[in-house]
């Protein structure tokens, strides 16, 4: 018998019944949100701001990013603004101009877009909404 949940973890994202993304958005804001912590201490250590900004990049914006092709599509624009909320607040910490979220989708689509196309044996290979985006266009 197979047991039937609400939502469950598969490969580090939240998944729910009705495709829902906020239970996943709200663990990673949370997530990363832990994290600043870790990088208002090293600022007030004056540790330099490209320290500052790598810190972010491993740690901070992988939560952010993970699977991110998969779901972020998908968001509301409450889970898209409380995601952008914690880039700002990063932004405020380490002095530097960091990429939105928004930024950071378009750039893994187009990336997987590109690494499609020249995969002969992908399925996708001809899929011309793959083209387009590895061309440039906008996102899906």
């Amino acid at each position: 018998m197979v047991e039937r949940v609400n939502s469950f973890r598969f490969l580090g994202v939240h998944i729910s019944e009705d495709l829902i993304w906020t239970h996943h958005t709200d663990f990673i804001t949370k997530s990363a949100r832990q994290r600043l912590f870790f990088l208002r201490r090293l600022r007030r250590l004056n540790m330099d701001s490209r320290i500052l900004c790598s810190f972010y990049r491993c740690t901070i914006e992988r939560i952010l990013t993970g699977c991110i092709t998969a779901w972020y599509s998908s968001c509301t624009a409450l889970n898209c603004k409380a995601l952008q909320r914690v880039v700002k607040a990063a932004q405020h910490i380490t002095r530097t101009e960091l990429p939105s979220m928004e930024d950071l989708y378009t750039q893994r689509c187009r990336k997987k877009a590109t690494k499609i196309i020249k995969d002969p044996s992908h399925p996708a290979t001809n899929c011309s909404a793959c083209c387009r985006l590895a061309d440039g266009s906008t996102a899906f």
